[in-house]
């Protein structure tokens, strides 16, 4: 018997086990960087397993872009881009503030989206990284089929076929929901919109992490709520513990979080602190919001699974959507709201109704078809090259002290610009030559980012796009010396 092997007490599947124990010895080196793997066979004959369990493994590894497979050659280490230090751990204020959001996120969104523009100021995919053809095979299928659903009024919480898909899609996140409970929905932030309006009343106290999503920020002052951010590390995600003592210390009656990927900085929290996030709010007997929109991104299947799973009391109210993943133009979400859920669901009809059947039909089968994991494998792969593509040009052409998260997937960078560079004036400097950047500063109730920078990746990609990062980093150079000439004067 291998000596490898992990325990055989151990919970965790015997792949990834495997892949575990080889992902250590790549990232300490002992593996070397383009060095040839074992292969397959001799992998499954090392390790005392089947063939398929091997795959698996390398499988593994492969989204986690730790190794890469040439055509007849085999399975190789893979080269990285240069190491690059992370944005620190965020410290916000200890108090709530009022959420006041201008102009400049839907500005900023609207360039994103102009063809004219060199964007990376969306976290959009762009139609390429998607099988077009599929989807409309798959559309004109459920309207050949089901034509009387175009011309019949839509009513309940959706298909009953898009909410069993959903909720066998949900397994893949270690969530066992029934189809019953499931309610469909015009996107994903409808679906954190509803389940805001459940938990709380104007006036009331949301924590979320920090930095966050514009988006949420938004919700949060259409519905006026108080914004309450959490300590959040670039890597780990939220503080759970920064957590506990705000639930201990104010009156938080709900906590949103996107605790794999989140945006913008691409965290993944702990298997062992999203079982701690769900005992807590157990605990507080308040909401947790999750929103799962990017978890079919994770390059690991184990930072895919939603704290939902953990959760023994119906506390969690577990938010998602297709839109970054599968079909972004059907604009279908989905919500399970837990205890929560009646409520929710009277909510629903009266703000929005039900949705267009017929793409919840089509959503259904694409969901379902054989294709579909091998689509996402592909999708994680093309992204994941591309994020190692933008962090090797931020290497070589921001300015020296630029500081840039890793992410375990999705196609996000969230940047650090030294010297305290003003980036909505970088934002500005760059719009003069058509090119798109998210400013830091839309991720807070407060300045504190006014440094910092979102770049989105997943969008159209063509030989401009390089180049366009390129002049990003000699533009906030130029910024960054005109500062220092400035100050010596």
């Amino acid at each position: 018997m291998n000596t490898h092997l992990v325990a055989p007490e151990s919970t965790e599947p015997l792949y990834l086990q495997i892949a575990d124990r080889l992902a250590r010895s790549i990232r300490s080196g002992t593996l070397a960087r383009g060095e040839r793997m074992a292969s397959v066979r001799e992998l499954a004959r090392q390790e005392g397993v089947s063939q398929s369990t091997a795959v698996q493994a390398y499988h593994w590894l492969e989204d986690a872009r730790l190794i890469t497979a040439r055509p007849r050659s085999g399975y190789f280490v893979a080269s990285r881009p240069a190491e690059l230090p992370e944005p620190r751990q965020s410290r916000p204020g200890v108090q709530s503030r009022q959420v006041a959001m201008g102009e400049l996120g839907r500005e900023v969104l609207g360039l994103a989206m102009q063809q004219d523009m060199i964007s990376f100021g969306a976290a959009c995919p762009g139609p390429e990284m998607f099988d077009q053809e599929r989807v409309r095979r798959t559309l004109n299928r459920a309207v050949q089929r089901h034509r009387d659903l175009l011309c019949a009024y839509p009513i309940g919480a959706g298909r009953a076929e898009a909410r069993r898909a959903v909720a066998r899609h949900a397994l893949n996140l270690g969530c066992s929901l029934h189809a019953d409970d499931v309610v469909m929905t015009n996107g994903c932030m409808e679906s954190i919109t509803l389940c805001l309006k459940a938990v709380t009343q104007p006036g009331d106290v949301v924590a979320l992490e920090s930095p966050t999503y514009f988006g949420f920020l938004e919700i949060l002052q259409s519905l006026h709520l108080r914004a309450l951010e959490i300590p959040t590390h670039p890597r780990h995600g939220i503080s759970v513990d920064a957590l506990q003592l705000a639930l201990e210390t104010q009156d938080v009656k709900a906590v949103l979080v996107v605790p794999t990927l989140s945006n913008p900085l691409g965290a993944c929290m702990p298997l062992a602190e999203r079982k701690r996030l769900a005992q807590l709010v157990a605990t507080h007997d308040i909401a947790l919001i999750e929103d799962v929109i990017y978890n079919d991104l994770a390059e690991q299947e184990d930072k895919r699974r939603a704290v939902k799973s953990y959760d023994t009391t119906g506390h969690v109210m577990l938010c998602g959507s297709f839109n970054k993943t599968l079909a972004p133009g059907l604009r279908l979400g989905w919500v399970e709201a837990g205890r929560w859920g009646a409520v929710l669901r009277k909510i629903k009809d009266v703000q929005s109704g039900a949705q267009t059947a017929v793409l919840e039909v089509a959503l259904a089968d694409l969901l379902t078809q054989a294709g579909n994991e091998a689509a996402l494998r592909q999708l994680r792969a093309t992204v994941a090259a591309r994020v190692d593509e933008a962090r090797g040009l931020i290497a070589q052409s921001f300015p020296k002290g630029t500081r840039v998260t890793d992410p375990a997937g999705g196609y996000i960078l969230w940047l650090e610009l030294p010297g305290g560079l003003d980036a909505v004036a970088l934002y500005e400097a760059c719009l003069q030559e058509n090119i798109c950047i998210a400013p830091g500063q839309l991720f807070s109730t407060s300045p504190r980012f006014r440094s910092f920078v979102r770049l989105g990746v997943g969008g159209r990609w063509g030989p401009e796009h390089p180049a366009a990062l390129r002049r990003i980093g000699a533009i906030a150079q130029l910024m960054l010396d005109e500062t220092k000439l400035a100050t010596a004067a």
